[in-house]
């Protein structure tokens, strides 16, 4: 049988961010620079089981790097939902079904790699805190704007993972009581008026231009009387949601990232004005992108494999990684 070389001590390692439409994995190497990347449906056409892709897709990820001369020390997997990064279990996501998963266990048996296992959205608020918009911060806040929305509450340097593993599920934050109903069975969340999913569906829902996303949206405001009035309510809700937990944390700064962020000025400015509006006896904290957008959770993910391979991450590790990857 061929010796596997062994992985070069300071080298790359794996990433893969799980999300509810797609999975992406990366290279990256042991500067923090991503070197190749995959994307791949989450939910397959054959009707496999969704672990069973992401297994495939952290297999495919290994057998790259190897035919690349590049021997991974780690991989880290990061997922939506209530995940135990302890145990390296997801215990529910229901976007990807998963229910008591033991990833970690699985992705170690047929990697034979150490692994590291963590939430998507805390895991980006560790690159922000390495690496990124939170740099030097103690305490700050990280929304992904994403499919949903959670939020990574850092403390001290560390993101509050909670009791039951769902610190910082914002997305079902009522900020209309009695509004819209979300699929988790409550009425008013957050997730519903403001994530990126939320806002086009609930645009098609209302009657919009049938296939636009939150992007086209955002395009449309000037033009479409229905889209102006979705993203207005939109960042009123958000806004309404930051105050809210100023209020209850009192963050130095509020990061926002997904892709409802790239749209820039056009979300910050009305949400900067509701959020200062609702803080009648004090100043809202900096609101800013994040500085890794969509590829904030891989770079935690490689972060946390790192961690897993007994590998430092020094300070600014993986500020060379693009935004988009």
């Amino acid at each position: 049988m061929t010796e596997v070389p062994a992985p070069d001590p300071d080298g790359a390692v794996l990433a893969v961010d799980v999300g509810g439409t797609t999975m992406k994995g990366s290279i990256v190497d042991g500067a923090g620079r991503i070197q190749h990347s995959v994307v791949v449906p989450s939910q397959t056409e054959t009707g496999a089981e969704p672990v069973d892709a992401v297994r495939a897709l952290c297999r495919r990820l290994r057998d790259d790097a190897l035919a690349r001369g590049v021997v991974p020390a780690g991989i880290g997997v990061v997922t939506p939902g209530i995940v135990d990064e302890t145990a390296g279990v997801v215990r529910y996501a229901s976007n990807i079904r998963f229910r008591d998963v033991p990833l970690r266990a699985l992705v170690e048996d047929d990697l034979d790699l150490p692994v590291g296992i963590g939430h998507d959205a805390r895991a980006a608020g560790i690159a922000e805190a390495v690496a990124g918009a939170g740099r030097g911060l103690d305490n700050f806040l990280l929304l992904p704007l994403g499919t949903g929305i959670a939020a990574t509450v850092v403390v001290h340097g560390a993101p509050v993972p909670g009791t039951t593993w769902s610190a910082g599920e914002v997305g079902h934050m009522p900020v209309f009581p009695g509004g819209e109903p979300c699929s988790c069975g409550q009425r008013g969340c957050l997730e519903v008026y403001a994530s990126a999913g939320g806002l086009a569906r609930r645009y098609a829902r209302l009657g919009g231009t049938p296939g636009r996303d939150s992007r086209a949206i955002a395009a449309a405001v000037e033009s479409d009387p229905l889209a102006r009035s979705v993203w207005e309510t939109a960042t009123e809700a958000l806004g309404i949601a930051l105050a809210t937990l100023t209020l209850t944390l009192d963050p130095a700064r509020i990061v926002l990232g997904g892709g409802l962020a790239e749209a820039g000025a056009q979300l910050f400015d009305p949400v900067r004005e509701t959020l200062g509006a609702a803080l009648a006896w004090r100043d809202a904290p900096d609101l800013v992108p994040s500085a890794f957008g969509t590829t904030g959770a891989r770079i935690g993910a490689a972060i946390l494999a790192r961690r897993a391979a007994g590998l430092a991450v020094p300070d600014g590790w993986g500020a060379l990684a693009p935004v988009h990857s």
